[in-house]
């Protein structure tokens, strides 16, 4: 089996945590890397530095604001990914008119409670829509959660909205895709739920399909056995 590299890109102001339950349950995959998005605050500016350090050739999943940025490593270098997988995301821009303007007031919200009282208080409110509810009672999956924010910064976080605020319309780059491609998501998931995979999945018909019961937005955390039998699945197709 001739496997490609996989490069895999954490979303809002997350790490190596996401991906850590998944890595011993993927022998499809030939080695990993785990994307850093440091001090980006553009999509773009997240992708050329995914590009800039990944191999010739790779396969990619990216985990909610990860995959808009894999989207957008498509856009710059298609003949360079063999495989794709898109997690607990979205491919649409800011909705325009008070729909638009109540996302960034959510989000700046957010950012208003990291600068006044921390990155730790604003994920206390930020997580309990993220997981499925009866997550929210799971103490140490709630503060690796909690943990993994607190090591960014509130100007990490700003940077990060500021990229997700502008972000770009990736339905053209949907429609162009010509390799092995997963949708998945958790079946609770309220930030990006079933229903905007399959929207995205219209765009590319070939695309497998995963819904993970009992899983919100934090999927591959929550049921990581269930994930990763959905991408060593895709894996096998990319190889």
């Amino acid at each position: 089996m001739n496997a490609f590299p996989l490069v895999l890109v954490p979303g809002l102001m997350c790490d190596h945590t996401v991906w850590e339950p998944l890595l011993p349950l993927l022998p499809a995959a030939k080695s990993f890397h785990i994307v850093d998005h440091k001090l980006a605050n553009s999509l773009t500016l997240m992708a050329t530095q995914l590009l800039d350090q990944a191999p010739d050739q790779f396969v990619v999943a990216g985990h909610s604001m990860g995959g808009r940025v894999v989207l957008e490593a498509l856009r710059l270098a298609p003949e360079r990914i063999a495989g794709v997988a898109l997690m607990d995301t979205g491919h649409l821009p800011k909705l325009s008119g008070t729909a638009g303007e109540e996302e960034v007031r959510k989000r700046l919200a957010l950012l208003g409670i990291a600068q006044a009282q921390g990155v730790r208080a604003m994920a206390h409110e930020w997580v309990k829509g993220m997981v499925h509810p009866d997550r929210l009672k799971d103490a140490a999956l709630i503060e690796q959660i909690l943990s993994m924010f607190e090591r960014k910064s509130s100007d990490v976080f700003a940077r990060q909205l500021l990229a997700l605020i502008h972000r770009p319309d990736g339905t053209e780059v949907l429609k162009s895709i010509k390799v092995p491609t997963l949708m998945l998501c958790g079946e609770q998931d309220a930030w990006s739920p079933p229903a905007q995979h399959e929207a995205m999945k219209v765009h590319v018909p070939g695309a497998a399909m995963a819904v993970i019961p009992n899983a919100g937005h934090m999927s591959t955390m929550e049921k990581p056995e269930a994930v990763a039998q959905a991408m060593q699945n895709w894996l096998l197709a990319c190889a």
